[in-house]
């Protein structure tokens, strides 16, 4: 009889070592999961409007509509607007949830194919740098690590008499590319 009450003593303790190695190879398999995960997998799997914080010291607003290997396109919450963002010029997410997801991370092309596609399409764009400048104008072309933009007013087409100047702006120091929707 004594050795029953002892052995069940030993049982519970033993069970509850068992519990607490158990919770913390669980908290630590956590952790290194959500170590690996990347943030344009969390960017994939949020649905609805998100507040991004660029390097300029602005934010922007949009609901998700397209990712890239660096950059996110974002839609204005009015419709009117789309907005090319490169993750190196974010300064912060807000309203991210916790999720991942690997599915809609699928176009792995970079940001400089994305400013080709654009500067195929010679759709006039406003585009913002880090120092908070905004340049407007169509996007002639699209170097190794540069852009060249014919600068002009949005409301005109690219045309010589229009262009007021030739700009280059280094990818690095591109924060934002707004064109319309």
């Amino acid at each position: 009889m004594r050795w029953d009450a002892l052995f069940d003593d030993l049982e519970g303790r033993f069970e509850a070592e068992e519990r607490l190695d158990r919770d913390a190879e669980i908290a630590d398999r956590t952790r290194q999961e959500r170590g690996a995960v990347a943030l344009l997998t969390r960017v994939a799997a949020h649905r609805g409007v998100l507040r991004v914080r660029l390097m300029t010291g602005s934010a922007i607003e949009g609901t998700v509509a397209d990712l890239g290997s660096d950059w996110l396109l974002l839609q204005s919450p009015d419709g009117h607007r789309e907005l090319l963002v490169p993750i190196s010029a974010v300064l912060a997410i807000e309203g991210l949830g916790p999720r991942s997801a690997l599915a809609r991370t699928a176009r792995r092309f970079p940001l400089r194919s994305a400013l080709r596609g654009i500067a195929r399409d010679r759709t006039p764009i406003r585009l913002h740098d880090l120092a908070g400048s905004v340049t407007t104008g169509t996007l002639d072309v699209v170097g190794a690590d540069f852009v060249d933009v014919a600068a002009h007013a949005l409301d005109e087409a690219r045309r010589t008499p229009n262009v007021l100047a030739q700009v280059t702006i280094p990818l690095a120091a591109i924060a934002l590319v707004e064109g319309r929707a």
